[in-house]
């Protein structure tokens, strides 16, 4: 994870220019996705449920196993 990258990301993502801002998210929106994959991946060589990893994402079990659960 480049903690830079996904500042300067949020940053843009407030821009004026409606364009510059939808690029930002577009772009914050896949490196998020990443850095989700790997902490998901880490939790569950860690040896957590995907209970618990659904409730820290705030989501299904079901939902969270669907997505991940064939990595």
């Amino acid at each position: 994870m480049d903690a830079t990258t996904i500042h300067t990301l949020a940053g843009d993502a407030g821009s004026d220019d409606p364009i510059v801002a939808l690029r930002a998210v577009a772009k914050l929106r896949a490196e998020l996705d990443g850095v989700e994959a790997v902490a998901v991946r880490r939790a569950r060589n860690a040896n957590a449920t995907w209970q618990l990893i659904a409730l820290a994402l705030g989501v299904s079990k079901q939902a969270v196993h669907k997505k991940y659960g064939r990595r």
